[in-house]
């Protein structure tokens, strides 16, 4: 096996193992025994998801979150600079997308340590595919601010990108607040402006559906608990 930081793909939810990661991923997992991830738990339980007979035990895992401090990250890459390989593993989707393990990511490629990215389910390009909108230019925002008067001013300026960029605009919002959020888009948007909810993705409770900000009025959802992206456009 080739010594290289492996950023390995989480599941976006409760969906088989094999249904969205392909078998390379699992021969790859099966000879790392140095994981950096977002939450020990959760990287756990997905391993145990992607082989029952790992021996989690036998494992070192590196947390990296918005807690980790800049002294901490530096020295998280000592095995792979030993010759032993490594891998990341986010919380959900794919590592140092949207994710703090860019951050590692970005030393292994100053320290010239060879980055593999491993296929797997990306929520972001997932929600762009579903909605219609345009694949070619689009932006993901990440969360907008939650000051009501600044969140209004952000959806105005994301529409307005929208339609002079011809760009595809992506945000999300934490599940319990999905619901506002819905609200605020219909209150800042214009009747015409396309709208695009897709939650869920890849589990059973997959929801990806696409209509102007006049039509969502009568038919919005409730998400209250499932994870979303929203995507605006002309």
């Amino acid at each position: 096996m080739e010594t290289a930081l492996y950023l390995i793909p989480n599941l976006l939810g409760e969906t088989p193992v094999e249904q969205v990661l392909p078998a390379y991923n699992h021969d790859i997992v099966m000879q790392i025994r140095h994981f950096i991830v977002e939450d020990v738990r959760t990287a756990r339980r997905f391993l145990k998801q992607v082989d029952r007979s790992i021996d989690i035990d036998s494992l070192t895992f590196y947390t990296l979150n918005k807690h980790t401090k800049a002294d901490e990250l530096a020295g998280m890459l000592q095995p792979l600079e030993q010759g032993s390989p490594m891998g990341v593993i986010s919380e959900a989707g794919c590592p140092a997308v949207a994710d703090p393990g860019a951050d590692v990511v970005a030393i292994a490629q100053s320290r010239n340590l060879k980055v593999v990215p491993l296929v797997g389910p990306s929520s972001i390009i997932m929600a762009v595919m579903g909605s219609g909108f345009n694949g070619q230019s689009f932006a993901f925002n990440g969360y907008l601010p939650i000051e009501p008067d600044e969140r209004q001013k952000c959806l105005k300026r994301l529409e307005q990108r929208a339609m002079a960029e011809n760009q595809t605009q992506l945000f999300i919002e934490t599940p319990y607040r999905n619901a506002k959020m819905m609200a605020d888009i219909l209150k800042a948007c214009r009747p015409q402006t396309r709208l695009c909810i897709a939650a869920g993705i890849t589990t059973k409770d997959e929801y990806i559906h696409t209509h102007t900000v006049k039509e969502w009025r009568d038919r919005l959802p409730d998400l209250s608990k499932i994870p979303a992206i929203f995507l605006i456009y002309k």
